[in-house]
């Protein structure tokens, strides 16, 4: 007597499939602006002027990016496009930054979940207030106290300087790195170092064998928030960074509007210039994402 494995019919829902299709929708809103963005810098402005949209960019080239990575005369424009020279004060400010942010968050966040001392309470409070005051309020200030420094230093630091415009990023990202961080500690429970403990390890040992590991995923999601905070940050810089030599991305990408002699924009070259921005973003986030996963896994394991 042979018996049959009845197969299983899958089917499939309305629901499943309009969800489907909305989320078709959704990514494909949120592609487009980037393919226009990478479309446009292969065509050049005649085209990107006209009244007729081109959707697809047959006949372009890369003179845009030719255009954007020289300097000098070129169809009686004067390009001083300095990528390198910016894209270097964009990396060193953006490193700097990121560094000493998550450095000072991390040990902050510790010592706001796992001691208790007086004017706690009043800690968080002070860095959700903090949160909450505009940034352009505070432009005044933070421009006379570089300038002050840079003349304590001898412009080591203050106006036009990379640790100067660091310190400021700094005092910018370190509030909601805090508050990020803190969840992240306080989601790994303490007893987890005292049984380390009980098993032979030092508080040391205990704290990065097994709880530094299942911090990992929050350090790289705070690391991400104040990369992007450094790395696209507009209205500090331009306060501070004054001289044409010592500009950021940016400040460097806004040279390219309106820069020529009628005073119309070279959207092409815009569009190429925003795409080079954009390239060490999108090579941060492709590294980090296998760190982040990397980071999951090791914590669950560990932990």
């Amino acid at each position: 007597m042979s018996t049959q494995t009845p197969t299983k019919r899958f089917r499939i829902r309305p629901s499943r499939i309009i969800a489907g299709f909305a989320a078709i929708v959704v990514a494909l809103i949120w592609v487009f602006p980037v393919y226009w963005m990478i479309s446009s810098s292969l065509l050049p402005n005649v085209v990107l002027t006209s009244t007729t949209p081109r959707f697809f960019p047959y006949g372009g080239s890369f003179d845009n990016y030719g255009s954007v990575l020289s300097a000098g005369m070129k169809d009686g424009q004067w390009w001083t496009s300095n990528f390198m020279r910016a894209m270097g004060v964009s990396l060193s400010v953006t490193l700097i930054s990121v560094f000493f942010a998550l450095l000072f968050a991390f040990l902050a966040a510790l010592a706001i979940s796992r001691f208790k001392f007086r004017g706690r309470k009043s800690f968080v409070l002070a860095i959700l207030f903090i949160q909450m005051l505009p940034a352009e309020g505070l432009f005044i200030a933070q421009y006379k106290m570089m300038s002050s420094l840079g003349e304590a230093t001898h412009g080591l630091i203050g106006l036009n300087s990379i640790i100067g415009v660091s310190i400021l990023y700094i005092a910018a990202v370190i509030p909601f790195t805090v508050w990020m961080l803190r969840g992240f500690v306080a989601g790994v429970p303490a007893e987890l170092e005292e049984s380390a403990q009980v098993d032979g390890c030092t508080p040391t040992g205990a704290f990065f064998r097994i709880t530094f590991p299942l911090l990992a995923p929050g350090l790289v999601a705070s690391g991400v928030y104040a990369f992007l905070q450094a790395w696209n940050e507009f209205t500090i810089a331009l306060v501070i960074l004054q001289k044409e030599d010592m500009r950021s991305l940016p400040l460097w990408l806004r040279t390219f509007i309106q820069g020529s002699q009628a005073r119309e924009t070279d959207w092409g070259a815009v569009m190429a210039a925003s795409t080079l921005v954009a390239i060490p973003v999108i090579i941060f986030f492709l590294c980090v994402q296998g760190r982040l996963t990397s980071g999951l896994v090791a914590g669950a394991v560990k932990g």
